[in-house]
């Protein structure tokens, strides 16, 4: 599988909006729209469509969920725990990290959806499908939490007037209720999630500033090392710990590899953090994802 074919469409998209933004009159006035309407809309709508289109069957692939979760709670532990770590704790900006712990947890559902349709086919498709309805809420809401907390913001409130929140929860419960959305709106929600990934890929390298790194570099090689590093470890651990085998196996392994969501720099612009930070983690998180899915692929299982 040619990795760097595969990354290629997400990081020309960064590369395009950092061009558009600075080279045309495509400026920040622009980009601050986009953002919001990203935000607010196109980004809700597709991780609610992502997680109601597909049944997750909760015993027939509970060790697969357990899998799943496991990792999600070890990088979400593990990036909260940075600023308390020896050695770190002084070199960190809270405020910072507040920002990208984010980084080192979550995941690019689309990547996700086309390394595992190319692994199992429709196999992996279901196998991604059930990790993508479970730890998409899970992940969104650890990564509102430091933030909402270092703001002075109420957690709760945060939570219920974010609308990615709103979306992943509501798409869970109508998945575990069983309700199926009709046909007829099936294409349009589809093409909805498809303009919200090009976007906000587009608006993360509107907001690039690849200086912002110069303050932050312990920072950013912590949350990156537990991306692309420490989780594909942390997996190959579980899978040789609950037996999983095959198509499981193989979509577990490149699901903690993948690349960060790009809606991460949106995520932390609305909020009012330093968005262009996470922007260029969000970049170098994509480059990264050549090297880490196929080290966490040729792992022994």
């Amino acid at each position: 599988m040619n990795y760097a074919q595969l990354l290629l469409p997400d990081f020309s998209l960064i590369a395009c909006g950092w061009l558009l933004c600075r080279y045309t009159a495509l400026d920040r006035r622009v980009w601050d729209q986009v953002e919001s309407l990203v935000y607010y809309f196109l980004f809700p709508v597709l991780l609610f469509h992502s997680i109601v289109k597909s049944p997750i069957d909760l015993g027939a692939a509970s060790h697969l969920l357990a899998a799943g979760i496991g990792i999600g709670l070890a990088g979400i532990g593990l990036a909260y725990a940075l600023p308390h770590m020896p050695g770190l704790r002084r070199h960190i900006d809270r405020r910072d990290h507040a920002a990208s712990a984010q980084v080192a947890f979550r995941f690019n559902s689309f990547i996700c959806l086309a390394v595992a349709e190319r692994l199992a086919g429709a196999e992996g498709l279901l196998v991604i499908a059930v990790l993508i309805g479970v730890c998409v809420p899970l992940m969104n809401v650890a990564a509102v939490w430091p933030m909402a907390r270092h703001g002075g913001s109420g957690f709760l409130a945060q939570l219920v007037r974010n609308p990615l929140i709103v979306a992943t929860g509501s798409g869970l419960v109508l998945n575990l209720a069983g309700v199926q959305l009709p046909g007829w709106m099936q294409p349009t929600l589809g093409r909805l999630g498809a303009a919200s990934l090009a976007l906000g890929l587009l608006a993360a390298g509107a907001g690039m500033q690849f200086g912002a790194l110069s303050r932050g570099k312990l920072l950013g090689m912590s949350v990156l090392a537990i991306r692309h590093l420490v989780l594909p470890l942390v997996a190959w651990g579980l899978c040789r710990g609950l037996g999983l085998h095959g198509a499981q196996a193989a979509v577990l392994m490149a699901f903690s590899a993948v690349p960060t969501a790009s809606s991460a720099y949106v995520l932390a612009a609305r909020m009012g953090y330093n968005g262009a930070y996470v922007a260029a983690l969000v970049t170098l998180s994509t480059l990264l994802g050549m090297a880490s899915l196929p080290f966490a692929l040729s792992l022994p299982r």
